[in-house]
Parts: structure tokens; C-alpha cells; sequence
């Protein structure tokens, strides 16, 4: 196995002495010298993190959510990103938005965030609940809950300069310009916090969403969302200017929106329940994240409003995953930079050479997603094969012992090389 630690610079002894003075009154204060009492679960504070997404459809009854958890611990992860809104519905009982379709639009039976916690606790892992942000409906249809944002709130999402709603077919997103759609968007993550015993939040689409999808016709410009006029009131008051006049100034106003939520979440997580983390999944390009989505992480890490950060590192290509990778990593950031590693229509060997990678200079990493290692279960418990089984297969034969081996040898990032 590939050493992970930096080669020491003998020449130098003095300063090789000072580095291992260095290293371990750091471990002394944060509790990882070696025989450190560990929490009953989950990775202490110093153990590398090893994640995986777990999307919304990958569970539909107690049993599924169990033999998920199963899977997680036994792979060798111990932290499970576990997804309970994607679009203005919800997967645990709620008083502010409606039971997800993909679980009949109504109670099952059960409460999934409830289940998921005890399931992943009893096995040791960290369960954070993943929340889609801004989205508030998906489809090529609209709802047909009359509690669900997108009827009961159409004011809150986007329109075009000439009044048109963002069209049907993709996310629907929320406007995070309105003091009224960002004091709900917190305080749904607080019914989340103050109610479950969850080990953190993960934030994703914590941006514009405002790339092109098939919701647009060929050709045509995605419009520069949003331009509803409560909204330009809002500007013009903030600023005394239009988005025309000042485009600058209204890109940057968005992005300060955006960053308004995190704010807020995080400060109503250290009153709530301070224990509990907050991360979010972030552009593996901070500069092109925010200049195109208005996604500012670098400052959310510098101002101190997340515990994680995941980069979502999805690249193929080699030269462009270590070029991000390189980018992240020199940050020398002060919180964990969990990289995200993609493992959908991906060979098993360039799934583990990208964790190498990851583990090498970041000492984290996470895969997504679940579904791509692992098979769906019907209602009777048994694997839904099909086209995909075959290279689920062949996947989970390299990338599972690779997250083992590393799982055994339970890096701490502190010694890991960050170049």
C-alpha cells in the first residue's frame, strides 16, 4: 500500500525535531495520540472522513434503510450523507412541507430520518441529513399537494424580466433573495437539528441552480434569474441601482443572498444543537462556483460557517481532477476538505486511484453516490437487478477493499501529506 505520510527532510534535524514536537502537542490538544479514547460512534475528530451519499430513492421502507446502513458500515465508511429533501418534499414527519412522492405523498408508516439515525448509530457511523437547498419542485409537471411551495408560495420562486415562472422540467428553484424564502429555508433545517439526533446537516444546491437543462428551449438563453419585481425592490433599495445598471453589483448582491442562509443556519444550529456539524457540497471550482452560481465557499470557510467542506470533484479526466484536487489541497484550509469522488459509469480503477489521490493530499473523501456500488431493494427485501448490476458488481470488487484497507489503517488527516 502506497505510503501515505510526507517523506521527513534528514538534513534538516532541528527541524524535523520541531515538526515532531509540532505534531504532537497538536495531537495532545485535540485528544488523537495514539490510545485515545474514541466515541462510541462514528469517526472521532480526527479520523479521516470516509463518506457516501445516499440518494432519495435509495430507500423506501425501515428494512431498506437498514440493510443500507449495513452496506455503509461494512464497505467501510463511517459517515452517511443522507438525503431528506430534494425538492420542497420531505422524507421525516414535518410541519412545514409535505411527505416526499417517492414515498406516496403521504406518512409511510414510518419516519426515514428517525430510522436512519438509529440504524446508523447502532453501526457506528455519523448520519448527517442531506438537504437540496434551493429546489423546490422537480418535474415536467406541477404538484398536486396544495401544500407543496410550488402552489402554496409561487411568489417564492423565479421569474424572468417579462414575469414568466422558470419553466417546468427540471428543479423549480427558490428565490434565496427573499427575507421570507431564506427564514423558511432555516427554519426547516431547524425542524431537522432541534428534532433528530442527527450528526450534522449537508447542504447541497446551495447555490443558483441556473445551468442549462432540457427545461429551456435549444438555443435560448437561461434567463438571468430573478427578476420578479419584489425582487429588483429589494436591489434597488439595498443598492439604489438595476441589474442593468450595475450587473457587478447584482452579482454580487445574489451571491450575499446565498451566503445570507448559511449565516442563518449556522447560527441557529449553535443555538439549537451546537453539536451538530454543518458541510455543504460545494463547485470544485470555488472561482467558477461563484461566478456562474454565485456559490462564494471560500469565504463561507473563512467567515467559520462550516465544519466541511465537499468539493464535488465528478472529472474523468486525470489532469482535471488532480488540477481541482491541487487546488483544494493547497488551501491548507482549517476545517476537513472532503473531496467528492464520483463512482457512477466509472471503472473501478479510477474510482480508487481518485481516493488515493484524495486520501493522499486531503486525508477525506467521499463517493457518490451509494446507488452505483450498491442494488436497490423491492418491497420483499431482494436486489432489483438490471442493466447496471454487472458493473455494480465489478465496482464494488475494487473500490470496497480499497475504502477497507483504508478504514483499517484509520488515517488522521494531521499526518497526512498536503502536497
Amino acid at each position: 500500500m502506497t505510503t501515505l505520510t510526507k517523506p521527513l527532510d534528514i538534513r534538516r534535524t532541528s527541524s524535523v525535531a520541531a515538526m515532531f514536537m509540532g505534531i504532537a502537542v497538536a495531537a495532545l490538544l485535540s485528544g488523537c495520540l495514539p490510545g485515545t479514547r474514541r466515541p462510541a460512534r462514528g469517526p472521532d475528530r480526527c479520523e479521516s472522513i470516509r463518506a457516501i451519499w445516499v440518494t432519495r430513492w435509495d430507500y423506501k421502507t425501515p428494512s431498506d434503510i437498514a440493510k443500507v446502513m449495513d452496506n455503509c458500515r461494512s464497505a467501510g465508511f463511517n459517515t452517511v450523507l443522507f438525503q431528506v429533501r430534494g425538492n420542497g418534499t420531505v422524507f421525516y414527519r414535518s410541519k412545514m412541507e409535505p411527505w416526499a412522492d417517492e414515498l406516496g405523498g403521504r406518512d409511510p408508516g414510518f419516519d426515514p430520518l428517525a430510522v436512519a439515525c438509529r440504524e446508523a448509530h447502532s453501526r457506528g457511523l455519523d448520519l448527517h441529513a442531506w438537504i437540496n437547498v434551493m429546489p423546490g419542485w422537480h418535474g415536467n409537471n406541477a404538484p398536486t399537494n396544495p401544500r407543496q411551495l410550488y402552489l402554496a408560495h409561487p411568489e417564492w420562486f423565479w421569474y424572468d424580466a417579462a414575469g414568466r415562472r422558470q419553466p417546468l422540467g427540471w428543479y423549480s428553484n427558490l428565490n434565496p433573495c427573499l427575507p421570507e424564502v431564506r427564514r423558511h429555508l432555516v427554519a426547516l433545517m431547524r425542524e431537522i437539528v432541534g428534532s433528530y439526533p442527527v450528526d450534522g446537516l449537508h447542504l447541497d444546491y446551495i447555490r443558483f441552480p441556473n445551468e442549462r437543462s432540457g427545461a429551456y428551449p435549444p438555443g435560448a438563453a437561461v434567463p438571468d434569474y430573478p427578476r420578479d419585481l419584489r425582487t429588483l425592490a429589494l436591489f434597488k433599495r439595498a443598492t439604489g441601482r438595476t441589474p442593468q445598471a450595475a450587473p457587478r453589483q447584482w452579482d454580487a448582491w445574489r451571491t450575499e443572498n446565498v451566503t445570507r442562509i448559511v449565516r442563518d443556519i449556522r447560527a441557529m444550529m449553535r443555538k439549537v444543537n451546537p453539536r451538530a456539524k454543518l458541510s455543504a457540497a460545494v463547485g470544485a471550482s470555488p472561482k467558477e462556483a461563484k461566478r456562474r452560481y454565485f456559490q462564494d465557499s471560500r469565504r463561507w470557510v473563512a467567515d467559520g460557517l462550516l465544519d466541511a467542506v465537499y468539493p464535488m470533484n465528478y472529472s474523468h479526466d486525470a489532469t482535471t481532477f488532480n488540477k481541482r484536487l491541487r487546488n483544494w489541497s493547497d488551501m491548507r484550509l482549517p476545517i476537513p476538505v472532503v473531496v467528492g469522488v464520483m463512482s457512477d459509469k466509472r471503472g473501478g480503477s479510477v474510482v480508487v486511484e481518485q481516493i488515493s489521490r484524495t486520501v493522499k493530499r486531503t486525508g477525506h473523501f467521499a463517493v457518490f453516490a451509494y446507488n452505483s456500488l450498491f442494488e436497490r431493494l423491492d418491497r420483499s427485501g431482494r436486489p432489483i437487478r438490471n442493466q447496471q448490476s454487472a458493473s455494480r458488481a465489478a465496482l464494488r470488487k475494487q473500490v470496497i477493499p480499497h475504502v477497507r484497507r483504508l478504514a483499517a489503517a484509520r488515517l488522521r488527516p494531521s499526518l497526512v501529506s498536503s502536497r
